[in-house]
């Protein structure tokens, strides 16, 4: 029996898949969009490199994984019938991580997020009713909690109905948590609530780069227009991905909804600025709050040209909210699970700054080996025979 995980392509994904590979002992069924499975190898080695080497990564995924490729949004994924029914015979347990993070887009935000994790409930569904699903892992967001301001939230208090989302993106993850809720009312079920993820906290190297160009716009800025003493909720990769393996291969966890975040412990501007500015030898930035209103309508009005600065100013458009909101999530729950608290950001984000730069913000990816290829065609041919 195996345990399908969505989105293992992505970033956050690469560390679940990393995590149960290297931690336990199961199979792994993949959901990969592809058009061969040549492709679907390279799409996995470029996401996977991150934490393995290619010896490593080329034995774990040959003696312990699965691939379906197929589309998330598509009947079935797309899959043939042989397949599919594959996919339900062999799935023990799910952890649906995939997600369009495209905050701009409201059609690729129903598409991705309603329509794909509506394919997937409804196979959890099907194992269900057939043999018994031991438990389904809903990754969301703590965007959930909509337009907020200076507040500590609780697992429990985030979802209110009655406020209004940030963005399409939120919007749709919270459907979902409704849609899980009431279609897999008799399942082991478990939703996770990262804040915002940036970074490793035991490296400095990322693939992940939207947030970190964000964040780097404004250590640039010689006056930021924020709070000094506001907060902001930002967790390491790492701990997300161990706290959603941990929890997952639980046979019992303590709770239903977990926030993967740094809680009241999130580091006030002051704190992160002054950090960076010690380890960089840069200027500390002066505050200007009053600045906020002219400062968020110049990046509206810059993100509609072309180019780098429209390309910064567009993701900082897209992740201003988030930053103005002064706004953190409880984390005693997931503390408590794990026995430890993530890694303050202050204590890796100059290497991650430092690295992100010097390599343009993009992940200097290795290439899949050519002598490699052969001996995948040789092990898909006989996985297939067998």
């Amino acid at each position: 029996m195996a345990i399908l995980v969505t989105g293992s392509t992505g970033y956050l994904g690469s560390y679940l898949v990393a995590g149960l590979l290297r931690e336990y002992r199961d199979c792994l069924n993949l959901l990969v969009r592809a058009s061969s499975q040549q492709e679907a190898h390279e799409r996995l080695w470029h996401s996977l490199q991150l934490h393995f080497d290619f010896p490593e990564f080329f034995d774990r995924i040959n003696s312990r994984v699965r691939i379906f490729r197929g589309d998330l949004t598509s009947q079935r994924f797309g899959l043939s019938e042989d397949d599919y029914h594959a996919l339900v015979d062999t799935t023990d347990s799910i952890i649906h991580c995939a997600a369009s993070l495209n905050r701009k887009s409201e059609r690729q935000c129903l598409n991705v997020n309603l329509r794909g994790s509506l394919e997937v409930i409804q196979l959890a569904r099907r194992v269900q009713d057939r043999k018994g699903l031991r438990r389904y892992s809903h990754v969301s967001t703590v965007a959930v909690a909509g337009h907020r301001r200076n507040e500590v939230i609780a697992e429990d208090s985030s979802i209110d109905w009655g406020r209004s989302d940030y963005d399409p993106y939120a919007r749709t993850k919270k459907f979902c948590e409704h849609m899980v809720a009431q279609l897999l009312p008799d399942v082991p079920r478990t939703i996770f609530r990262p804040a915002i993820v940036m970074g490793d906290s035991r490296r400095a190297e990322t693939s992940q780069f939207d947030m970190v160009q964000a964040f780097d716009l404004l250590a640039r800025l010689p006056v930021l227009p924020l709070r000094p003493h506001d907060k902001i909720d930002i967790v390491p990769a790492n701990y997300v991905g161990k706290a959603i393996v941990t929890i997952h291969q639980k046979e019992r966890p303590a709770h239903g909804i977990y926030h993967l975040s740094s809680g009241v412990s999130s580091e006030t501007y002051q704190e992160l600025t002054d950090s960076l500015s010690e380890a960089g030898g840069w200027r500390r930035p002066v505050y200007a709050p009053s600045f906020g209103r002219p400062f968020s309508a110049t990046v509206n009005w810059l993100a509609n040209r072309g180019g780098a600065v429209g390309h910064g100013a567009s993701l900082m458009k897209v992740f201003w909210p988030y930053l103005d909101w002064n706004t953190v999530f409880d984390n005693s729950r997931v503390a408590a699970e794990l026995g430890e608290s993530p890694a303050k950001f202050s204590s890796y984000a100059y290497p991650l700054l430092k690295f992100s730069r010097e390599n343009k913000f993009r992940y200097p990816a290795k290439p899949w080996p050519s002598s490699a290829s052969a001996a995948a065609s040789k092990t898909v041919a006989g996985s297939a025979r067998a």
